[in-house]
């Protein structure tokens, strides 16, 4: 992020000239940044002791449109800042407690819902096509990333056998798994924040070694942005010290089903080949060759 784009280096640069209220708010977010980001105008007013039109001015000082543009960037900003222990902190005045279970679902719904808004379907669209020109499609998601990486992994193996999961908690062993990756590889990388450095190391690798990226990411100021040949952005937002990824996923969901329809002629005679396997050994309880409707029915009767 450019220190320009840093609403708390904003703060510092137009400290001086503020007026008294203006300087009350900004004490307050420089050292609460944690707990500003997420109270409205009002709230945040309330707390300082201004009004929520002091609070308006005061953003449109720091020269955003609005008070929720200014929310937004201080997000943009802290999300990657917080602490596990900061984040159970933000998340008690985020969720209520009473009803735990529809506020959690209805922040994911959230989520998908603003990713569905601001979705680019040029870029999804450029993503399905390198992957599919692909000699080999490397992908890599580090730490609650893993589980999207693993996810995409196991589809897209079904799919074609030239994809490989980077997997290993070994900086080095990272970049040996990729120490083949040129020009006519691709390379998806996975991150969310608290953004993985390895991954966005490993991304500037590929780049270097001319494979073209693809990052799944939340924004264009993930460190994976600038990095990256195509973006496909989700809505990522933490719960308490847990990331949500369901937006990501459900992003994902639409990635390997756009690059199966492109290729299922072949994903159908793959997907023949493996139920017979997966009813050979057993693999799905009821997919044996024993366990079959008319089997069972004959059983019991």
């Amino acid at each position: 992020m450019k220190r320009s784009e840093d609403v708390l280096y904003r703060i510092q640069t137009h400290y001086p000239r503020m007026s008294k209220s203006q300087k009350k708010l900004a004490d307050y977010i420089l050292k609460h940044y944690d707990k500003a980001v997420y109270l409205t105008a009002s709230k945040l007013g309330a707390v300082v002791h201004v009004s929520e039109s002091t609070v308006v001015r005061f953003a449109m000082e720091l020269e955003y449109d609005g008070y929720p543009v200014m929310q937004r960037a201080l997000e943009d900003l802290v999300k990657n800042k917080l602490t596990a222990v900061q984040r159970m902190e933000v998340s008690q005045s985020r969720v209520n407690q009473d009803r735990l279970l529809s506020s959690v679902l209805e922040m994911d719904m959230e989520n998908i819902k603003n990713t569905l808004e601001n979705v680019n379907e040029e870029s999804f669209r450029e993503a399905v096509k390198a992957i599919l020109g692909a000699r080999r499609v490397y992908i890599l998601g580090i730490r609650s990333c893993s589980v999207l990486s693993s996810f995409l992994s196991f589809y897209m193996n079904l799919i074609s056998q030239n994809v490989r999961e980077i997997q290993t908690n070994s900086v080095s062993e990272t970049f040996e798994q990729m120490m083949t990756i040129n020009e006519e590889d691709v390379m998806i990388s996975i991150s969310f924040p608290r953004y993985s450095r390895r991954t966005v190391r490993s991304a500037e690798f590929a780049k270097s070694r001319g494979a073209k990226v693809i990052a799944i990411t939340d924004g264009e100021l993930s460190p994976l942005f600038p990095i990256a040949d195509c973006c496909l952005l989700a809505k990522s937002d933490m719960v308490s010290f847990v990331d949500s990824l369901v937006a990501p996923l459900s992003l994902i969901n639409a990635l390997i089903l756009a690059v199966s329809e492109a290729k299922s002629k072949e994903i159908a005679e793959s997907l023949r080949t493996l139920e017979e396997i997966w009813r050979e050994y057993d693999v799905y309880e009821g997919n044996s060759a024993e366990d079959t409707v008319y089997g069972t029915y004959n059983t019991t009767k």
